[in-house]
């Protein structure tokens, strides 16, 4: 029996197969998209997936100008802040930071979903948002991908 077919393949920056993946938000559910966006950065969906290394693809999403919220969230839904001065806690709704840039609702929402520590805060690196349907990776020939 040949027992170095059986060896558990852990993957690291060097052999990680990177890749670059585009996701049209257009007329997609925030957190679902963001969910799914999350687990490509994170590389999940890869066999090679090693929990302790950036082993996952760049992601580009564009129209994030045209996402969903459920319900009555735009205005219901509260993110709160601090200052870190007393009485500094400001809140704010999704409709307030889309007037500021659509693309803060996005990054928020796959920012949350990663982990919280040194791997989190690189994977996070490998996410460009854009508001409109075009972006300037064209170089990386990227993949596009539908969710």
């Amino acid at each position: 029996m040949d027992t170095l077919s059986y060896k558990t393949v852990s993957a690291n920056a060097a052999t990680a197969d990177k890749q670059w993946v585009v996701v049209d938000a257009q007329a997609a559910v925030l957190g679902r998209l963001a969910s799914e966006v999350a687990k490509i950065l994170r590389g999940k969906t890869k066999p090679s997936f090693t929990p302790h290394a950036d082993c996952g693809d760049n992601v580009i999403v564009i129209n994030s100008d045209k996402i969903r919220l459920t319900g009555d969230k735009w205005d219901s839904k509260v993110y709160v802040r601090h200052t870190g001065y007393p009485g500094g806690q400001r809140i704010s709704t999704p409709r307030l930071l889309k007037d500021k840039s659509s693309t803060i609702l996005i990054e928020k929402a796959v920012r949350g979903m990663l982990p919280k520590n040194r791997l989190g805060r690189k994977l996070y690196g490998n996410l460009y948002v854009y508001e409109g349907s075009e972006h300037p990776h064209t170089a990386q020939q990227p993949k596009a991908i539908t969710l």
